[in-house]
This record gives structure tokens, sequence and C-alpha cells, in this order.
């Protein structure tokens, strides 16, 4: 049985030994995410779902420098930032699956009125989904990935600035 009183302690040592408050926390080294790769089972059908039906401009499909024969595509996802996949063809890959070091869930923020439009569209696509806190909707893309569609402005969470 885990230990949740233990957890939560371990939580608070981590955070009041780690955590600086926004006045002593030094700038970051990096500019921002240029772009999260996941692998895609079939290119239009990605293309579809991430273009098509939530909005997301593709914006270049090339080929994987990496491996032959093989795509890497992008999407335009706001503010300078991009969404990238890979298709492997001919690796015989299995069912999306999650493991340590690889994706729990991508959060992506979007304006209060397209997150409604975009909750739509999902109910209207028939892509489940759950609605949680209000402000987040949760579903998984057609290969397995579990994506959050936040209705919060890029640094908050839940109403609460963390950044």
């Amino acid at each position: 049985m885990t230990d949740l009183a233990a957890l939560e302690a371990a939580r608070h040592r981590i955070r009041d030994e780690h955590l600086r408050l926004t006045a002593e926390r030094p700038p970051s080294t990096a500019r921002g995410l240029h772009h999260t790769a996941l692998i895609s089972g079939d290119v239009e059908r990605t293309v579809r779902f991430y273009q098509d039906l939530l909005g997301f401009p593709l914006t270049e499909l090339i080929e994987n420098r990496d491996y032959p024969g093989s795509s890497h595509f992008f999407f335009d996802i706001g503010n300078s930032n991009l969404l990238a996949f890979f298709d492997l063809p001919g690796l015989d890959l299995g069912p999306y699956a999650e493991v340590l070091g690889g994706l729990h869930h991508m959060a992506i923020s979007v304006a209060r009125d397209r997150w409604t439009e975009l909750i739509q569209r999902l109910t209207d696509a028939g892509v489940e989904h759950t609605v949680h806190s209000g402000v987040s909707v949760y579903f998984r893309d057609p290969d397995g990935a579990r994506i959050e569609l936040i209705a919060d402005p890029l640094g908050q969470m839940y109403g609460t600035k963390i950044l």
C-alpha cells in the first residue's frame, strides 16, 4: 500500500529545498519549447486530427533525416511552439504505453472561447473526452497519446500563477 503521508512529506521537503520565489529565481537558460515530437501511426490521419479537428495548422512535412522513408511533420500550436510527429514505417511499433521517461500527457493552452468550441468539435467527432476542473479537457489522439487542452493562460495552472 502506498504511504500517501510519506509522499506528501517528500513533496514538501523537495519544494522547501528547491523551489525559489520568483524574485530569487534566475532566468532560464532556455528560450522556450521548440517542438515536442510524438510518433504517428498514420501521417494523414494525424494531419486530419490535429489540423482539421483541433485547428493546429500543419506547417511542414519533410523526410526524417534519421530514418529514410519516415516523415517528420509539424503543427503550429501558437506562441511560436510546434507539435511534431514522426512516422516510422516498417518498425512495427506496438500501441501507445505510458513508461518511465515517456509521455504522460501534453497540455496545450487555448483561449476559453476556443476551448468551448474544441470540446464541441471533440463531441461531434465522437472523440471520447473528460472535462476536469472547468478548464481542462483530456482525450487521446488517434495513436493513444493523452492530450489536454487547458483554458488557463500560459504560466497559470488552475488559476494560480506558476511562472
